[in-house]
């Protein structure tokens, strides 16, 4: 749920301060991110930061909550995970994750952050989130796939373990792009464009 006073905030106030905070915690962890670089980056001082979030702590651990909120309801929840080529599910995970990432360019790299912070309470705090939280009612991207449309004599186990490093080679790249260009020069139709040649190729190499 939104702090409060986050919430009174018009949008782009709020998501400058929220992806200052997403970016400073994803690139150095709870421990070093620095709240005056947050501040700075959101284009607010520190004293009026402090006035919208309580504390680092609360300022993490509620991203942490948020942005777990939003892979759900605008990436998982809407993923048709019946679909049953491999690459166009690939491709549809792609667009929706571009879609997070143009509001919230760091998103990803800051949910998947898991190593533990020094503060034993914000410890306590992730780990009672893992518990608490269902386990996932999605099925992954490789589960429920139409093998008849691969290659014959290919070990399909080995093929889709080929295919998810691809996929991850390729979303290491647009995370590296991220971080050396700035949100507003990247070109999201050319991300599109590359995304599409290389399934294309590997649509060659695994298809009949």
């Amino acid at each position: 749920m939104m702090l409060p006073k986050i919430k009174s905030l018009e949008p782009k106030r709020k998501d400058a301060i929220l992806n200052a905070a997403l970016k400073e915690f994803a690139a150095n962890g709870f421990d070093d991110a620095s709240t005056n670089v947050i501040a700075k980056e959101a284009g607010i001082s520190k004293g009026l930061m402090f006035h919208y979030v309580n504390s680092k702590k609360d300022l993490f651990l509620f991203l942490y909550d948020y942005c777990t909120k939003m892979i759900d309801e605008e990436y998982l929840d809407l993923m048709n995970f019946d679909e049953p080529d491999i690459f166009e599910k690939l491709r549809q995970s792609y667009l929706l994750q571009l879609e997070l990432i143009q509001k919230y360019p760091w998103i990803f790299e800051f949910i998947n952050l898991s190593s533990a912070t020094k503060s034993d309470e914000v410890n306590r705090e992730l780990e009672k989130r893992t518990h608490e939280k269902v386990s996932s009612c999605h099925e992954t991207l490789f589960d429920t796939v139409d093998e008849s449309k691969f290659r014959e004599g290919l070990d399909i186990k080995k093929s889709k373990q080929l295919i998810l490093w691809s996929n991850v080679g390729f979303t290491n790249q647009i995370l590296a792009d991220m971080r050396n260009t700035k949100t507003s020069e990247l070109d999201y139709d050319h991300i599109i464009a590359e995304l599409d040649g290389y399934l294309d190729e590997l649509r060659k190499v695994f298809y009949r």
